[in-house]
């Protein structure tokens, strides 16, 4: 197939592309601002913005297949001038129609867990409603909703060091959010897979690791593998949110409202569906072992803390 990566230079991305290139696919990776330095080894880039229909109608045309990865973090304000809604929706309205008027056959959706018009934070809703915008489409679609990702190149475990200071260190209600981390080279065969199988066509599919980690046992982790302890103390939720939404206006602050909110819920499956794909769950690379923590696990139990 030729196939279109939207956002084929980030992170998930270039892995994606390497997969599909190695499955010998032509392969395409569509940014804003592509360097031929960022990508895989046969694969080709082309320069077009979705948020601007105009920029990508006729390169998209030009596929069998397309892969929507654009994506602003959940984990940072997004940068000045953009928002969730336009990247995440106004993106995904644009690649659907392109890829209708274009005679496109496959279109895979990255989307994220609890994806939701009516969720908590702006990127969830963002995502619910492209996911709204794919589902009505006269496409062949997958949704593809994974837990975080972790790799070489990952933002998952930098964010963590972001949050946090070595030795000791406060969390939102003491950093009992949980995560199902999944490592990059578990992940993309999936997502290839979903592209190549007719199967998957009309699914919806939440994908996670072997381990469910509280974003304290994460902070444990990354310092562990620098060979550093750390002690959580926990900051009251309501506390962290008043801080956090003061910060929204100030532009040198990663963090604001919307990251608070975002750790009121769990980013875990109930069911892992990467089971639909062949894989065994409990033997993907956990967090631990990526971070050369062998036998390492989270905490079978987190500790209690008021939040």
């Amino acid at each position: 197939m030729k196939i279109l990566v939207a956002g084929g230079t980030g992170f998930i991305g270039t892995n994606l592309c390497a997969e599909l290139a190695e499955r010998d696919h032509e392969v395409t990776a569509l940014s804003r601002s592509p360097t031929k330095a960022e990508l895989p080894a046969g694969v080709e880039s082309a320069i077009g913005d979705v948020s601007a229909y105009d920029s990508i109608v006729e390169t998209v045309a030009e596929h069998d297949a397309v892969v929507n990865l654009v994506s602003l973090s959940p984990l940072y304000k997004p940068p000045a001038g953009t928002s969730h809604e336009e990247v995440h929706l106004g993106g995904t309205e644009n690649l659907v129609r392109a890829a209708e008027e274009g005679d496109v056959d496959r279109f895979l959706q990255m989307s994220a867990l609890g994806a939701d018009p009516d969720g908590a934070t702006a990127y969830i809703r963002a995502k619910g409603e492209a996911e709204t915008v794919v589902r009505e489409s006269t496409l062949e679609w997958t949704i593809v909703r994974p837990s975080v990702v972790f790799g070489d190149g990952a933002e998952f475990l930098e964010f963590t060091k972001t949050l946090t200071t070595p030795y000791v260190t406060g969390l939102p209600g003491g950093g009992q959010t949980r995560f199902q981390p999944i490592w990059i080279g578990d992940l993309v065969p999936m997502l290839t897979d979903a592209l190549e199988d007719a199967s998957h066509i009309g699914e919806t599919y939440e994908l996670a690791g072997p381990q469910v980690a509280t974003l304290a046992d994460v902070t444990e982790l990354v310092y562990a593998a620098e060979g550093r302890d750390v002690t959580v103390l926990s900051i009251p939720m309501g506390l962290a949110k008043l801080g956090l939404s003061a910060a929204d206006s100030l532009p040198f602050v990663p963090f604001g409202l919307d990251q608070a909110r975002s750790l009121e819920f769990d980013n875990t499956v109930a069911d892992n569906d990467a089971t639909a794909f062949g894989c065994d769950p409990a033997a993907f690379v956990t967090l631990g072992s990526y971070l050369g923590l062998e036998g390492t696990s989270p905490r079978k139990k987190p500790a209690e803390t008021a939040g």
